[in-house]
Formats: structure tokens, sequence, C-alpha cells
């Protein structure tokens, strides 16, 4: 019996089913995805030896700079996620603790998100392409764009792509390039309209964004406290409702005027 064992015994039987429960959770399955900085492309330039964005029926200019889409990369549904995990992740600011389903479809297996992902993108693609060209009231029937980015999913770099497209074709309005040579980085959605929608993990996209090379990162205005967190130094924000504004918010910068600011 418990009351004829000494207090030090009690107390150590006691802990053996606490330790169990530690030890079991440490090693279960737990419903989260862990996330980390993922790759960046420049829309204006090519993806495995192909221009990212071809233009046909309206004559195109070559901007210099890069305007690159950002991406994060989590572990998939099928992957186990511990409390190790958890833990390691919690206190590194490369990575992010998210709950899984706010990631991928509940039920889903990685084949099916990654399917998932590309018809996104590809409807992605065609919203920008038509946001763009609505954009610089081009006739969608006479100007044809083609975008081609491979391996890369779901509908993130939608303002990114109606950027690249603009710039090919109009640069900033007068010449000059819409980046004016700079490396801007984003990310967002894109309605046909040129609505610009949150997309979530802007804070690993941040750090994409300025280990390769950018200094201005294109943020959806929701989404400004968290791109904050954890900002590296030297990476400026600019919020965006709209693809005009965007546009606009580029060209001031380039000229030294007023720039909006998270």
């Amino acid at each position: 019996m418990l009351s004829s064992l000494t207090r030090t015994r009690a107390l150590a039987l006691c802990a053996v089913p606490v330790v169990a429960l530690f030890a079991v959770v440490g090693l279960a399955p737990l419903p989260y995805a862990v996330a980390q900085p993922g790759s960046t492309a420049d829309v204006l330039g090519a993806d495995k030896g192909r221009p990212v964005i071809t233009i046909a029926g309206a004559p195109t200019r070559t901007p210099e700079g890069e305007l690159r889409m950002t991406t994060i990369v989590a572990t998939g549904p099928s992957a186990d996620v511990d409390l190790g995990d958890v833990v390691d992740a919690w206190f590194r600011t490369d990575r992010a603790v998210l709950p899984r389903d706010s990631v991928y479809p509940r039920g889903k297996s990685d084949e099916e998100v990654a399917e998932h992902n590309l018809q996104d993108m590809e409807k992605s693609q065609d919203t920008a392409t038509s946001a763009a060209l609505s954009y610089l009231g081009e006739d969608p029937k006479k100007v044809k764009v083609t975008l081609h980015l491979a391996d890369v999913g779901g509908p993130s770099a939608g303002l990114l792509f109606s950027l690249g497209i603009v710039d090919k074709l109009d640069g900033d309005g007068a010449g000059g390039d819409l980046t004016g040579g700079r490396t801007v980085a984003g990310t967002g959605t894109i309605s046909p309209d040129g609505k610009v929608g949150a997309v979530g993990g802007v804070s690993l996209k941040t750090r994409a964004a300025k280990r390769d090379g950018a200094s201005v990162f294109l943020v959806p205005e929701g989404e400004c406290s968290d791109a904050q967190a954890e900002l590296p130094k030297g990476l400026q924000l600019i919020p965006v409702t709209t693809l005009k504004g965007a546009v606009e918010s580029l060209r001031a910068l380039e000229k030294g005027g007023k720039v909006p600011s998270c």
C-alpha cells in the first residue's frame, strides 16, 4: 500500500505515469506543420531556361532589376511533427508552427495537396494576366501572355506576376523600370479587378526575400504586423491593397516621393 512507502519512493512511483505521459506526448504526432523560408523567383527573369513571362501581340521591354515572388516550405500532410519539432521551431526565428488544417485541406494526401497547389497557381496566373491587362487597358484578345514557373504552387504569386507583366509592357510609364533597378520582392493574391489579398507566412517570406537580395518587400496591408515580426534589417515594407497602388508606390519610391509604410 502507498501509506507504507517512504515519501521519496511514493513520489517516485507517482512520477512514473507523468514521465510516461510526457514521453508519449513527446513522441506522438501533433496536428501541426512546421514552415520555413522557401525559394524565391524573379518573374522578370527565366526559370529552367524559359522566360517566366512571355508576351505576344504588343511591344515589350527588357526591364532591369528584379521582381521576386516568395514562398514558404512546410512539412507535408503525412509528415509526423512531434513535440520536439514544435519546441525547436517555437524558439527559432526562421521557423513557424502552424495548425496543419490552416496549411492543407483536411484529409488530403501529399499528392492531392501538390495537385491542388498547382491548380491554384494556374488560376492565379490567369487572374494575374487579366488584372495586369485590365490595368494597362490592353485588349486580352490581342495581347497573349504566357507564364511559366515550375515546381511552385499556390496563389500567392498573383501580385508579382501582375507587376511583372506591367513592367514588361509599360515599365514605370515614363520609359524607366518599375523596379528602379532594385530587387523588389513581395507576396499577395490578386483578383481580376486588381485587389490584393492576404496569403499567410509573410514573416518567413521576408526572410527569404532578404536572403535573396531584396531591399523592398510588398505586403498585403492587412498582414503588416505579421511582416514586421522578425523583419530583417534593411528590408523596407510597403503595404498594398491594389495592383494600382503597388505600381504607384514603386513609382514614388523611384522618384523619391512619399511611399506608404507599415
